[in-house]
């Protein structure tokens, strides 16, 4: 192999790995912003975003198919490193408290449907990160209980543990604001109607 052959094969190897990071960039950003919004706020979400992305550029071998659920873990850890502990809990505490005034100002909903989105946001808001992270992977994100088990770091089994134990502390909180046994009920089963940051995302298309 000449040494213009092996030029010409790093040139279509960066070619592929590009056309590769550009469709995954497409494909994801708009979901990776959401999880990033939902694990730090708005005012931390675009600087996540692009770490996690440079860091899918430069182990890009690693990336695997789906990406998905990868990238969600790499957000997750990128929002919780300590450099920014303190930033992200008050950014989150200020997203969480938009995520309710938003619901409280929704139009066009049923009185219902909005008091009982109402009850289930401020109730995620009293609950763990943990828990929250839990009930709203699958259901906010839209991530099959294999993928987020992936993104959260354990087994598909432990997962319906861990969600099961979140869904009755998610029940308490609701009991304990008075939404009735009925409600909680039924909003800890969905694990909470989409009301963050994706929901946020598809009103506006």
């Amino acid at each position: 192999m000449t040494d213009q052959d092996i030029t010409n094969a790093d040139v279509t190897d960066a070619g592929a790995a590009a056309r590769r990071f550009a469709v995954i960039y497409a494909d994801c950003r708009s979901r990776v912003y959401a999880f990033a919004v939902s694990k730090a706020g708005r005012q931390l979400a675009e600087e996540i975003l692009s770490e996690v992305f440079m860091i899918a550029w430069r182990r890009l071998g690693d990336v695997p198919e789906p990406p998905l659920p990868w990238l969600l873990a790499v957000t997750r850890n990128v929002a919780m490193s300590q450099s920014r502990a303190l930033a992200r809990e008050r950014s989150l505490s200020v997203e969480m408290g938009e995520w309710v005034a938003d619901a409280r100002s929704s139009a066009g909903d049923i009185a219902d449907d909005v008091t009982e989105r109402i009850a289930v946001l401020s109730a995620l808001a009293t609950l763990a990160e943990p828990d929250r992270e839990l009930l709203t992977l699958v259901t906010w994100h839209g991530l099959s209980p294999k993928a987020a088990a992936q993104v959260i770091g354990c087994s598909t089994a432990a997962y319906f543990v861990r969600l099961h134990r979140a869904r009755r502390r998610l029940e308490a909180a609701l009991a304990a604001a008075g939404s009735g046994a009925d409600s909680a009920g039924s909003a800890a089963e969905q694990g909470a109607e989409p009301a963050g940051p994706a929901a946020r995302q598809e009103r506006v298309r």
